[in-house]
């Protein structure tokens, strides 16, 4: 009794033996048919690609059609090429002598070129018409063997072609690109590859759903050998009737429809129905990590569709799906969407890494559920316009309204005359506030100090941080001229503060400051000036209404910055770029 034929998996068993046979590379097959057809044939060809394409098969193809006999013996070059001739089957079997196949991955060095390639390239096929070198993975050779293949591949025999296959074509030299005719493989479309599937199926005899190959096309995202792979899987896994629930399990994958409630229960915000769902789609087998890759493909897809709608015609969505997808893309607004997904590309990497990926996947739901429905600022501020004032309280113990800071929109900081700063100044000559001013003394020396915020000035680009805090905090001024401070000292002003200021104040200009002591008069100091206006900004801030209506709808806010609008205004001017002057043109006329 004869043995029975050993079994051949699907992606070799259907693997395309003509051009008419690739699915999905229409472009490629019309011009290498019009190349044959033409007698134009490169001398070098490089396939690229993703990953299932058909590169390494049309190489073989071309080698087929370059060398096929015909069944007569008597063919020449065509792109259909016989299968019968014994160069067809020597070829499709991957013993011809005169067809090399070389893997570029494991063969990757200059000796490796040198003995397959250099050293047999000047002799004339033993039986074929050409002599093919196939090279898979050719980004993987090293630099040096690139370098050593160039000469042969610019100007080889004419009885030798090259084909060449990869994944990378940027890691391919340009020196060797320019001397190759290039065909990109395309992604096989869903429809395509739904019907590719189907032919398969029939002629295994396996009754597979037409939902489970639309499943199956999916998964394989583009490449023909993943989705045959799979569709053998899938097969061995229905043991004669495959459906979709039995795709999915083998994937583990969650059931769409499942995946679009728990999505839409995300997106109102209902924590525990998400988590309920998520508990039950992990109970029947689903992983966590692929959950999220589905609730991340559905934003991606209802993004798209709300976009282009054309979108939602996806053949392996199903109909039920396509009209939530487009009910969805109608309701939901697109920063949730975006919202949604950059969370969800965050969430993937902690599943990914995380010790228990259930634990971690439930809090990447309880942070999508609770900030689904939170308003973009912009929502936020008209919701603020339109809500009404709050309710007027009583007058609160203090000054009158008079003598505050009345309340101003937006808040601005105090205009006009000198600005209360540093120097606790508030004019040329005066030491603020009831500071009266001397005489002033004819020295050049103390010719740059008129004011005494020059004084302050002075003592922090000497870098004396103590006598700093000290003068801006304890000093209130009572007279000042250069060369002579009289002050009344702030309840916190340090004993010695006369002497080491007029100390240090005569190190520093060479010429000797009087500083007194007074018991009165004095201006509010540096720090009190400065906090006052601080003070006043911050509360004119808070009795504008747009801060009241913020701080009734979110008790527990609090002001942490304050800026006014001429530092906006400064920080707008600073961010600038500057003008860049028109360019010398040496032809112009003059």
């Amino acid at each position: 009794m004869p043995d029975a034929p050993a079994y051949q998996v699907l992606a070799r068993k259907y693997r395309p033996q003509t051009f008419a046979d690739l699915v999905g590379q229409d472009a490629m097959v019309r011009v290498l048919s019009n190349a044959f057809e033409a007698d134009r044939i490169a001398q070098a060809f490089i396939m690229t690609g993703i990953r299932g394409t058909g590169k390494t098969t049309t190489a073989r193809i071309i080698a087929k059609g370059m060398n096929c006999v015909g069944p007569d013996g008597q063919g020449g070059p065509t792109v259909s090429p016989c299968g019968a001739c014994e160069p067809c089957r020597a070829i499709a079997e991957g013993r011809h002598v005169d067809v090399m196949e070389m893997d570029g991955a494991s063969q990757t060095g200059v000796g490796d070129i040198r003995d397959n390639i250099i050293s047999t390239v000047s002799y004339a096929p033993a039986s074929a018409r050409y002599k093919i070198y196939i090279i898979d993975e050719v980004h993987m050779l090293s630099t040096s063997a690139f370098n050593a293949l160039l000469k042969t591949l610019e100007e080889p025999p004419a009885h030798v072609k090259f084909i060449f296959a990869t994944t990378e074509i940027r890691k391919v030299p340009v020196t060797v690109l320019s001397r190759c005719q290039r065909f990109d493989l395309r992604r096989i479309e869903p429809e395509q590859m739904i019907a590719m599937l189907g032919r398969i199926a029939a002629a295994e005899g396996a009754a597979v759903s037409d939902e489970a190959l639309a499943l199956i096309a999916r998964a394989a995202e583009g490449s023909a050998r993943d989705a045959q792979s799979l569709l053998d899987q899938a097969i061995s896994h229905g043991a004669g009737e495959t459906t979709a629930e039995q795709v999915r399990a083998m994937l583990g994958l969650a059931d769409r429809g499942r995946v679009l409630d728990l999505f839409d229960m995300v997106m109102r915000g209902d924590a525990a129905a998400a988590l309920s769902e998520l508990s039950g789609q992990y109970a029947d087998g689903a992983d966590p990590l692929a959950v999220l890759r589905d609730l991340a493909e559905i934003t991606h897809w209802i993004s798209v569709v709300k976009i282009t709608p054309g979108a939602a015609d996806d053949p392996t969505v199903g109909p039920d799906e396509r009209a939530r997808g487009r009910d969805m893309a109608d309701r939901l607004p697109m920063r949730a969407l975006t919202r949604m997904w950059q969370m969800l590309l965050k969430a993937l990497e902690e599943v990914g890494h995380a010790p228990n990926a259930m634990m971690a996947a439930e809090m990447a739901i309880i942070r999508l559920t609770h900030v689904a429905d939170l308003p973009s600022p912009g929502d936020l501020v008209r919701r603020l316009n339109d809500a009404p004032p709050p309710e007027t309280a009583s007058p609160a113990p203090g000054p009158s309204p008079a003598s505050g800071p009345a309340p101003a929109a937006p808040p601005q900081a105090p205009s006009g005359g000198a600005p209360v700063g540093r120097g606790g100044g508030t004019g040329s000559g005066s030491g603020g506030g009831g500071a009266t001013v001397l005489a002033q003394r004819p020295d050049d020396a103390l010719a740059r100090y008129a004011r005494f915020d020059q004084v302050v000035e002075m003592i922090r680009a000497n870098r004396d941080a103590k006598l700093l805090i000290d003068v801006e905090t304890g000093v209130r001024l009572v007279a000042y001229v250069p060369g002579r401070i009289e002050f009344e000292p702030a309840d916190s002003a340090p004993r010695d503060l006369a002497a080491r200021l007029s100390g240090a104040l005569q190190r520093w200009t060479g010429v000797r400051w009087a500083v007194s002591v007074v018991s009165g008069g004095g201006a509010p100091t540096i720090a009190e000036t400065r906090d006052a206006a601080a003070l006043s900004l911050r509360e004119a801030a808070l009795a504008h209404p747009m801060m009241q209506a913020v701080l009734d709808a979110f008790p527990d806010a609090r002001i942490v910055h304050i800026r006014t609008p001429e530092e906006i205004a400064a920080e707008a001017r600073a961010d600038a770029l500057p003008e860049v002057d028109d360019e010398w043109d040496p032809f112009a006329e003059d």
